[in-house]
């Protein structure tokens, strides 16, 4: 638990100090909610172009601290606003913190996200160790993106924090951030309104279910996504005059390249395109001073993502992006796109409506309501100038329908997931008003952002006039607001809740084991508890694939070894498990024993394929 909370603080906190010191070199004066991602973007490219230098990530870790020593003392007394900034974030961030350890509390320890769920991460603690240690591994050399590698390795050689628990302190920042960032959407909004917004905004049901399973690339990814928007939003609004009003988004983009390789850049670009179309159509010109400002955010992500073109050349070879490739891979079917909506009431996002304990009437109901108020916030947005929001939210859902119908569920569901806090922010944004503005439109006092009609519009309701002059909502805003965030809320807990946590450590010398056994039938003998209480079976299985593998509890020991098997392998002292069996090998923490003489009789293993669709089913 220490461990994983020193991560969580270390990687918020370096975020915080780098986002803002690079948001005052742009020219930002006032503390700023984009600077969690900014900083989370700089940490990702900082360390991976410091952890491959001597002293196997140490070098990253030195790095990183000075740069945020530095940073934090330019930033002293400097920063307009930080008071005010405290207030609104600490809410948000204790909330998130809480959302976020819904698991480990729930499981009751701490360890491996997603075993039950996902069995990806085990190939990603076997690269951190790997490159940890200045070995190379097979994601390196297919050039898959490494840069929240890096971060946790910098991790544990700064902090001496295990990998295990690195990976769970990044993942959990990356929840906190992200509520962070979206409070830049809601900073004139009132306080719980915000809070609640801004919570729900950075943790929808497929964001949270997404981090169930483990996946923190694609938690990233969603939070520089909606940061990429709002740096969009903010660069024609309290930017608008900066010369380096663009930078921020550039960073944000050179942070998903190293998240996410190249296809972070489909989403961005996409973005970008639709918002510059939409923001000519409106002026129908480019002043010279916008050019400039774009050539200058355009050069600083050239320069940022220049050492990483050939790894990104090499990974459009990797077999996510074969349609023939990953297929299903650990869903069941393809997600519904009504998942993105953020009310869908079940633990698990890949059973289809009534395959779990509610009702499948109860997800169309909760999908009509939603899609209703997104129909009504993409409305609003239109009447209210949000060009970036909605530019984000069409490129999202053009990426969707393009992977729906030219890849495969598994990427489908990717895109619903990054599309998520995009779709939660188009639908919250009317529904929470700004402070002193009338939900019916118009500001006490005028609104800088322009006007436009409110939530209450949407409802088809005049606003209430409450005591000296000042604009209160109608009673049907207010209940839609309540009632979407009351579900949408339950559904995202829930996703929470029913995370699985594995094994409290790793060890890379199971993996390792692979080449000897892949001929032959294994027995595992792992202890009871890892077994049952840590999801211990399928993660073992996933680092043994490609062979056929049993995985029993170690009380199966003594006596006669079962006919069709060739290998075993213990855990801690090498007690010979059965009869007949010589000891082959140790590896690590593992005792590899080897059957004398011929094996008799057919396997009574599986083979890891086989094993893995049984358990997903």
């Amino acid at each position: 638990m220490i461990g994983t909370y020193a991560a969580v603080l270390a990687v918020c906190g370096s975020s915080l100090a780098l986002g803002q010191a690079a948001l005052a070199l742009c020219g930002v004066r006032r503390w700023s909610w984009l600077a969690p991602a900014v900083g989370l973007a700089l940490l990702c490219a900082i360390c991976w172009a410091t952890v491959r230098m001597p002293g196997e990530g140490l070098v990253s870790a030195v790095v990183v601290l000075l740069l945020v020593v530095v940073a934090a003392a330019s930033l002293a007394g400097r920063v307009q606003g930080g008071g005010e900034a405290l207030r609104a974030g600490a809410p948000v961030a204790i909330g998130a913190l809480l959302a976020a350890s819904l698991p480990f509390a729930a499981e009751g320890h701490f360890g491996i996200l997603g075993t039950g769920f996902n069995p990806d991460m085990s190939q990603h603690l076997l690269a951190t160790d790997r490159l940890a240690g200045g070995e190379s591994s097979q994601l390196l050399v297919q050039g898959y993106p490494l840069g929240p590698h890096s971060v946790v390795v910098a991790l544990s050689k700064g902090l001496g924090i295990g990998i295990v628990q690195g990976f769970s302190g990044l993942t959990i920042a990356a929840a906190v951030l992200a509520p962070l960032t979206a409070l830049t959407a809601f900073a004139d909004h009132p306080p719980w309104r915000r809070t609640a917004a801004a919570l729900l905004v950075g943790l929808p049901y497929l964001v949270a279910s997404y981090y169930a399973q483990g996946a923190f690339k694609e938690v990233v990814q969603a939070l520089f996504v909606l940061a990429f928007v709002l740096a969009l939003r903010e660069s024609t609004r309290t930017w608008q005059d900066l010369p380096l009003r663009f930078v921020p988004a550039a960073i944000v983009a050179m942070g998903s390249v190293y998240t996410y390789s190249f296809p972070g850049l489909i989403w961005l670009g996409a973005i970008a395109v639709i918002w510059t179309a939409a923001e000519w159509a409106r002026s129908k010109s480019t002043s010279p001073a916008g050019l400039r400002a774009m050539s200058l955010a355009a050069v600083v992500f050239l320069v940022g993502v220049l050492p990483e073109l050939g790894r990104m050349l090499d990974f459009k070879q990797f077999e996510t992006f074969d349609p023939s490739g990953p297929g299903l891979g650990n869903l069941f079917g393809q997600i519904s796109p009504f998942t993105a909506l953020g009310i869908w009431p079940s633990g698990d996002f890949r059973l289809a409506p009534g395959d779990g304990a509610v009702p499948a009437l109860v997800y169309y109901l909760g999908a009509a309501f939603a899609s209703v108020l997104l129909v009504l916030g993409v409305r609003q947005g239109r009447r209210n100038g949000e060009r970036a929001i909605l530019a984000g939210l069409v490129s999202a859902a053009a990426l969707y329908v393009a992977a729906r119908l030219g890849g495969t569920p598994y990427t489908a569901a990717k895109a619903l997931e990054i599309a998520a806090p995009l779709a939660t922010l188009t639908i919250l944004l009317p529904l929470t008003w700004r402070e002193g503005v009338s939900p019916a439109g118009g500001a006490a006092g005028g609104n800088p952002h322009g006007g436009g009609r409110g939530a209450s519009e949407h409802m088809g309701e005049p606003a209430a006039t409450g005591p000296a002059g000042r604009d209160t909502p109608s009673l049907p805003a207010v209940a839609t607001l309540v009632l979407y965030l009351c579900l949408a809320a339950a559904c995202s807990m829930l996703a929470f809740a029913n995370a699985p946590v594995g094994p409290t450590s790793y060890s890379p010398a199971l993996t390792g084991l692979r080449p000897l056994l892949a001929s032959g039938s294994t027995l595992v003998l792992a202890p009871e508890s890892l077994l049952s209480d840590e999801h211990g079976e399928r993660y073992i299985a996933w680092e043994l694939r490609g062979g056929r593998v049993c995985v029993k509890p170690e009380s199966v020991a003594g006596g006669r070894l079962p006919a069709g098997i060739e290998y075993v392998i213990t855990s801690g002292a090498p007690a010979r498990p059965f009869d007949q069996l010589t000891l082959r090998e140790r590896a690590g923490p593992y005792s590899v024993w080897e059957r004398r003489g011929n094996v008799h009789g057919p396997s009574p293993c599986p083979l890891i394929a086989v094993r893995q669709e049984r358990a997903g089913r």
